[in-house]
């Protein structure tokens, strides 16, 4: 079951997807937050989706500031557009805490230029988020076997 990782910004929301490994896939520049959803309802009819990761702005203590609140509102709103658009996925917050400081890191080892980075460390933090998703979904585990008792 293919899942999309949103790092939802102020101007932009990274966009990654994957199954068992997370992938970048797009950067939704926010001109208006209909346009945004009706962008992503087509991202979940293309790949399949059937749920959505969003990333949660927790404070580094686990308390919710401002931007977490805010992003909770964006969620439960595309929550109700993808509903409205007839399509069934789940929208799930995620901690994403570090997630755009752990993709700069990324992309700095990676060598890229500061113009490449500035264009794609949205997607790259949503790859982050999905990952750590996908990862906590299958216990940590590639093959997505269940882990047996000797």
């Amino acid at each position: 079951m293919y899942c999309l990782g949103l790092d939802v910004g102020e101007r932009r929301t990274g966009v990654a997807v994957g199954e068992v490994l997370a992938r970048p896939l797009a950067t939704l520049k926010r001109r208006s937050k209909e346009r945004e959803y009706e962008a992503i309802g087509r991202l979940v009819r293309e790949h399949g989706t059937k749920t959505i990761v969003v990333g949660l702005p927790l404070n580094m203590d686990g308390s919710k500031g401002f931007q977490a609140q805010k992003v909770e509102r964006y969620a439960s709103e595309l929550r109700e557009a993808m509903r409205e658009m007839g399509l069934e996925v789940e929208v799930v917050l995620w901690d994403e805490r570090l997630s755009t400081e752990e993709a700069q890191r990324a992309m700095i080892d990676s060598e890229q230029s500061v113009s490449e980075r500035r264009h794609r460390v949205d997607q790259v933090a949503a790859t982050v988020i999905l990952q750590s998703y996908l990862d906590h979904r299958s216990g940590g585990r590639l093959d997505g076997d269940t882990p047996t008792e000797s």
